[in-house]
């Protein structure tokens, strides 16, 4: 049985080309074109994934997200016109397991679909998850036998992403946690500490990416790499 996504997007046009581009990937896929009809339906009729607007009649996906997330754990996709509203969103800490800005490519959208999905599946989870152990007063990250030392910052990154699996973390959100002292840095050093740790990563489980980058928003921890 294929996997049932919800699109819930008042422009119709869009919606149903995004709709065409998930049934063309084997998805089967619903529309929904108002916000008061999405929760009942999602109650109802508990479909795999939903990819909800942020800005819609009736009810707007705010309000929709945090309804649904108070029965249903449904993997949620959030799409918001602004890239700059995904730091306010996440800062919500609604539940939402990706954001997605528009424009975007319809390709792209299945990709984060399939992502998500898989991210979500217990099979795939069990499989594919690496352990990585840390040990803070040396300063390292353990996979089984293997062993990397890491910087004070490129430590304190891989905990926060690892503690918090799948959650995205706004540059703004990291600079909080580890500079404690509120020293002044930019976006570019986080993206730098970032690009160092993946590097040491890579070395340590060859062919995964357990720390990813969402475009236009931060980075996220997928133990599924």
């Amino acid at each position: 049985m294929n996997d049932t996504i919800l699109v819930v997007e008042d422009e119709e046009k869009l919606a149903r080309l995004l709709a065409r581009y998930l049934e063309q990937a084997g998805f089967s896929v619903h529309q929904i074109h108002n916000g008061l009809e999405a929760t009942p339906w999602i109650r109802q009729h508990q479909p795999d994934l939903v990819l909800l607007d942020l800005m819609l009649p009736g009810a707007d996906g705010l309000d929709i997200c945090r309804e649904v997330r108070s029965f249903s754990h449904v993997p949620i996709i959030m799409v918001t016109a602004r890239v700059e509203e995904i730091d306010r969103l996440l800062g919500l800490e609604l539940g939402a397991d990706d954001y997605i800005c528009k424009p975007y490519s319809p390709r792209e959208v299945v990709a984060r679909v399939r992502a998500v999905l898989r991210r979500m599946s217990p099979t795939a989870a069990m499989e594919n998850t690496t352990t990585l152990q840390l040990r803070e007063d040396q300063l390292l990250v353990m996979a089984g036998t293997k062993s990397m030392e890491l910087t004070a910052v490129e430590f304190h990154l891989l905990q926060t992403l690892s503690q918090s699996a799948g959650r995205i973390y706004s540059r703004d959100q990291l600079m909080d946690r580890i500079y404690a002292d509120r020293r002044i840095v930019s976006e570019r050093t986080i993206d730098s500490h970032i690009k160092k740790l993946r590097r040491k990563l890579t070395e340590l489980l060859p062919g995964q990416d357990v720390i990813q980058s969402v475009y236009g928003v931060g980075y996220k921890y997928d133990p599924t790499g």
